[in-house]
Parts: structure tokens; C-alpha cells; sequence
């Protein structure tokens, strides 16, 4: 799956029009209008001083989501990229995180956290904490802010140095735009693709049930914490009066000594109510 959006700018065409219109200029008489006012003389129509155009921009839209609280990253590397965590977020959002200790900022992904532990609300992605310049395990201000896209109109401006010495050249220039949830998304699901499939234990109850969610979303986000943290879970969904929910568990343990450490793991994680089970 590709999450890549690529445009290719006809520059080749660019090249020759601008060509045209230099040998064009150079004609004694001739008049090009650029840069007229609609009061021209000479009764010829002259052409307005610029055109406009609709491009989409990143616009901050703190009715959907903003918060300025302590962030902490805890020194552990993450998966997914660029992102936040926050207990109130409802819907993955895309957002602006601000330093506010040192005016450093990134566009991520923000998700929802499940549990509220002890210390700072935010919490932060291996990437973001190196974009932010954050310390591991230093409470940091943050502000983070939602973000839309809207359609703005912008003035057309004559193409960048880069743009411009492609086209001399006869080139395509390609942009690529990334978005941040997505990227997120892709990374996490192609670590799971990845990971090794369980191997099978002698004993009676080698998994640890870490939680039961009645909403997905939470059930997979509580499997990347494990997963952070060096363990391997399993994600179940079950159903029981027709409703739906999502157990979470890790293992299998080999031995009763790995198990032990395992839950161990786990509660300081701020998981204290995990308990042995056998699937």
C-alpha cells in the first residue's frame, strides 16, 4: 500500500514557452504587458498585475483539538514515526507539536492514549522527542494543535531555482507529500508483518492477559505499548451478548521464570491488574 502522492510538472513545455516569449520580447516594438494597470494607454486590453490560484495549506484548528501540557518521552524507541498521545483525543488527527521551551516544532499524528499514568499527560514518539529536541525521561511544555487542510488563494509565483534549472535542462521535477498519520499507520502495520510467530509453551497458563477494550482502536494501541517494550501480543476479538470487545494478551512464556519477568514488565507499565491465562 502506497500512502505517496506524486504530481510530475511538465517543465519541458515550461522551458520552450519561456523561450518563446524572451525571443518575442526582444522584437522592437513589441510591448509585452506584464506588470500593466488596468489604466494602460494605447486602448489595448492589458492583463491583470498577477493571477491566483487554490492551493491547499496546513491551517491550526484548535476547536478540534489543543492542549498545552508537559510531554515526556521515556527514553525507549517507538514505532510509527512522528506522533502524540493524549488521553482526550478521540479520532487520529493530524497536528502541529510545539516545544515551548525551545520554539521547535513537528507535524505528526496524534493519537489516543488509554491510560493516564502517573507524570506527564503527553506522551511522546521516539521521532518526535529527536524533532522536538527533547531529553528522555525531562518533562517538556508542549503545545499541540489540530490541523486542516483548506484551500487558500496564493499569488502564482515564478518557479524555484531548482525548478527553473530543470527545466533548462529538459527535466521533470516530482514532488511527494507524506501524511503523517498514514505514514504512522504503515510503519506499525509492516513491524507486525514482521514479527515473528509465536512458539508454543509447556505450560498451563503461559500468556498474560493485559486488558479486555470494548473499543479497538485501544486494544491495538495497548499491543504497540507491549510491543515497545520488547514483548509479544496478541490481539483477540471476542463478543458476548451480541456486543464486541478486544482482549489483549502477551506471550507465550517458555519458562515460569520469563513469565514472572514478563508481568513484571507490564506493571511498570501501569498494567497492575494483569494476571496469567491460557490463551
Amino acid at each position: 500500500m502506497s500512502f505517496l502522492k506524486k504530481t510530475r510538472v511538465p517543465v519541458r513545455v515550461a522551458g520552450t514557452l519561456a523561450l518563446l516569449l524572451a525571443i518575442a520580447g526582444c522584437e522592437e516594438g513589441l510591448q509585452l504587458p506584464f506588470g500593466q494597470g488596468s489604466g494602460a494607454s494605447g486602448g489595448a486590453a492589458s492583463a491583470t498585475p498577477g493571477s491566483t490560484r487554490l492551493v491547499e495549506r496546513d491551517v491550526e484548528a484548535p476547536e478540534v483539538f489543543q492542549v498545552s501540557d508537559q510531554g515526556l518521552w521515556d527514553g525507549r524507541p517507538s514505532l510509527g514515526g512522528v506522533w502524540v498521545a493524549h488521553p482526550d483525543a478521540e479520532d487520529p488527527e493530524r497536528v502541529i507539536i510545539r516545544n515551548e521551551e525551545n520554539d521547535r516544532f513537528v507535524i505528526g499524528a496524534l493519537f489516543r492514549r488509554e491510560r493516564e499514568n502517573p507524570g506527564p499527560v503527553l506522551q511522546v514518539s521516539s521521532d518526535a522527542a529527536a524533532a522536538l529536541g527533547m531529553v528522555a525521561g525531562a518533562p517538556t511544555a508542549l503545545n499541540v494543535t489540530a490541523l486542516r487542510r483548506e484551500e487558500v488563494a496564493d499569488p502564482e509565483v515564478a518557479p524555484a531555482a531548482a525548478t527553473a534549472a530543470a527545466a533548462a535542462a529538459g527535466e521533470s521535477i516530482e514532488t511527494t507529500e507524506i501524511d503523517p498519520i498514514s505514514a504512522a499507520v504503515a510503519a506499525i502495520e509492516e513491524a507486525e508483518a514482521a514479527a515473528p510467530a509465536p512458539v508454543a509453551s509447556s505450560l498451563d497458563r503461559p500468556y498474560i492477559q493485559i486488558g479486555i477494550f470494548s473499543v479497538e482502536a485501544n486494544a491495538d494501541r495497548t499491543a504497540r505499548m507491549m510491543r515497545d517494550a520488547g514483548l509479544t501480543p496478541t490481539v483477540h476479538e471476542q463478543s458476548s451478548s451480541g456486543r464486541n470487545f478486544w482482549r489483549v494478551v502477551i506471550g507465550p512464556a517458555q519458562t515460569s521464570a520469563e513469565r514472572n519477568r514478563m508481568r513484571e514488565t507490564v506493571r511498570e507499565l501501569g498494567f497492575t491488574d494483569a494476571y496469567f491465562v491460557t490463551d
